[in-house]
């Protein structure tokens, strides 16, 4: 009787220490989204220990820096890509549909390219393929990707994490999805509850 009732106290410690976590929120958007991982975004892998993403450094357009935490308060698809890689090329205008379509002070888009040759060709690309929603930023060190790689969030080009206001994981996917997609639309919807109601 004594180890059962210290066994029932050991849980509640646990189960409030989870409810405490910086990324409870996040866990209970990844639960939430769970059912709709299908079709177009079939390959998202949802997290169910999220943990709060390193504090990703990188440069805007205009070679300002910016860091992932100045985006605290909003819903981010943070994604990897290089005009080196050419599912990343194909993934762009999908992106750039889903910022269009969702961006708002509640959710937004974050395209980091990681050419280390200069932001010069990707700024071309984006300009040449018409894609104008997507704010530009850069990482000429390639260091997002290898903060990204330490984690376990990162194995591949492309490369997009849903990362909740907090600043913690709620879904990964290694490779590109169609994110303009009425799957990927709900998914994103869904994660932002009703904030999304008004988009």
């Amino acid at each position: 009787m004594i180890a059962a009732s210290v066994g029932f106290s050991g849980l509640a410690d646990i189960h409030g220490a989870l409810a405490q976590s910086p990324c409870a929120q996040a866990l209970a958007s990844s639960s939430k989204i769970a059912p709709l991982v299908k079709g177009e975004v079939g390959a998202l892998i949802v997290a169910t220990r999220p943990l709060p993403l390193p504090d990703l450094a990188f440069q805007d357009a205009a070679g300002a820096p910016r860091k992932l935490s100045d985006w605290k308060g909003r819903t981010v698809l943070l994604n990897l890509w290089a005009t080196w890689c050419v599912p990343c090329r194909k993934e762009m205008p999908a992106l750039d549909n889903l910022q269009g379509k969702l961006g708002s002070k509640n959710f937004e888009v974050v395209a980091v390219n990681i050419d280390t040759s200069g932001p010069d060709k990707a700024k071309a690309f984006l300009k040449d393929a018409n894609l104008s929603r997507l704010d530009f930023f850069a990482d000429q060190k390639a260091k997002v990707f290898q903060d990204l790689k330490s984690a376990g969030l990162a194995l591949g080009m492309p490369t997009s994490v849903l990362v909740d206001p907090q600043g913690c994981e709620i879904a990964t996917i290694a490779g590109p999805a169609e994110w303009a997609s009425d799957d990927a639309l709900k998914l994103i919807r869904a994660t932002l509850g009703s904030a999304a109601a008004r988009l």
